[in-house]
């Protein structure tokens, strides 16, 4: 199971780092009878905890819960059939209900007109209280959405709230982990714990989290990650959201394409899926061919929509099955050459230092020498003292 569902909040109180926005969601919920709006409008960074309050407050409260995606409604009429009955009938099991609309950011301001008069209908009539989740809430177009509603700010977690979480998480999941590593991982994701919680699953190798691992991770914005970029277009079959995917990443769309290649096959299980999947990653290649060829650079927009938007409608219907994506194998085998050619380096520096010859010397005619040698006990130890190898290095020589 996903960190991310498997240690998602179940009481509010649970919710670290935002103690003034959960308050401000108690007060809502107690009082919405009274309430002189009836919806709340949580925004913030991503991974920072909006959409989990709303399944905290379903779980605490015992409210039955009905969640759409701004991508699932383009319309009035598309959004009554997905949640407009349900905003004023009665559950069936007779409990509270919540309304949850996640990452309303997805309603563009041109093709999807008639998605926020709608949605401000909802509010208005709703006889249940509604939850509307957005990173950023001041774009022009949500004007009404934003008088609609009583807005409530959920901030970017600190570094020690994140840290707090992965240690958490560490110990119940019995992962050890080098506190340096941890909390660097928890800087590095800039306040999302989503992002966080998958990037601990996913680099977690023999159940350790070390520098090593830190190795498979390139430097990114807070926003996202190569993960969660996938995800966003693996997880959707709206164009416009897709299309976001690479926004705030830094790898360059070989690298990108390389890690879609790598798990699409994980993710897309029916034949025409995966068919229609490799002919856009195959389009894109030939658009690559004309920039090298070329020069046409202004094809780069062509391959990004290609590997975003393309590989996202390749599939009739989201997978709803969690995938636990991984590097791509030629990043892998290229990582452990690294490591490999860093290790020799050391020792080749250690032999240079005490038979006074360059490195390269040491590398390409002593280290060969040495390497035979240490297959003798005695000479093995004598060896081991006078270069002063560590057990690293060592099994690297009893290779």
């Amino acid at each position: 199971m996903s960190f991310t569902v498997q240690y998602a909040p179940k009481k509010l109180s649970e919710i670290l780092g935002q103690d003034e926005a959960i308050q401000k969601v108690r007060n809502f919920i107690a009082n919405f009878k009274t309430a002189k709006k009836n919806a709340l409008l949580l925004y913030g960074p991503a991974g920072c905890g909006k959409t989990s309050t709303a399944y905290a407050i379903a779980s605490e409260f015992n409210y039955e819960i009905l969640e759409v995606n701004a991508s699932d409604f383009r319309n009035e009429e598309q959004l009554s059939k997905t949640i407009g009955s349900a905003s004023r009938q009665q559950s069936l099991f007779n409990r509270q209900k919540l309304l949850l609309v996640d990452e309303v950011d997805g309603v563009s301001g041109t093709k999807d007109r008639g998605a926020i008069p709608a949605l401000k209908d909802l509010i208005k009539n709703s006889s249940f209280p509604l939850i509307i989740t957005a990173n950023n809430p001041w774009d022009s177009k949500f004007s009404a959405l934003r008088t609609a509603c009583e807005m409530v700010e959920f901030k970017e977690p600190s570094h020690a709230t994140v840290l707090e979480i992965l240690k958490n998480v560490c110990t119940k999941e019995n992962i050890i982990y080098e506190e340096k590593s941890l909390s660097q991982l928890a800087r590095r994701v800039g306040g999302d714990i989503r992002g966080a919680l998958i990037d601990i699953q996913t680099l977690t190798t023999n159940n350790q989290f070390t520098s090593a691992s830190l190795e498979f991770l390139s430097d990114r914005e807070k926003t996202d990650t190569i993960f969660n970029a996938l995800m966003k277009i693996f997880k959707t079959t709206d164009a416009n959201v897709a299309r976001t995917a690479f926004d705030h990443l830094e790898e360059d769309l070989e690298d990108i394409q390389n890690w879609i290649d790598e798990n699409m096959s994980k993710e897309y299980t029916k034949p025409m899926d995966i068919y229609r999947s490799y002919e856009r990653i195959s389009r894109a290649d030939v658009f690559r061919g004309r920039i090298m060829n070329r020069q046409h650079w202004h094809f780069l927009a062509v391959i990004s929509v290609l590997l975003s938007a393309g590989i996202a409608l390749s599939k009739d219907e989201k997978y709803k099955q969690f995938i636990l994506y991984s590097q791509p194998q030629r990043f892998l085998k290229m990582w452990r050459a690294k490591q490999k050619y860093a290790q020799r380096t050391a020792i080749a520096e250690k032999i240079s230092k005490k038979t006074h010859c360059s490195t390269k010397v040491a590398r390409e005619r002593t280290l060969p020498y040495v390497q035979s040698m240490m297959k003798n006990k005695v000479m093995a130890e004598q060896l081991t003292n006078y270069f002063e190898l560590n057990d690293d290095e060592l099994a690297w020589l009893g290779k």
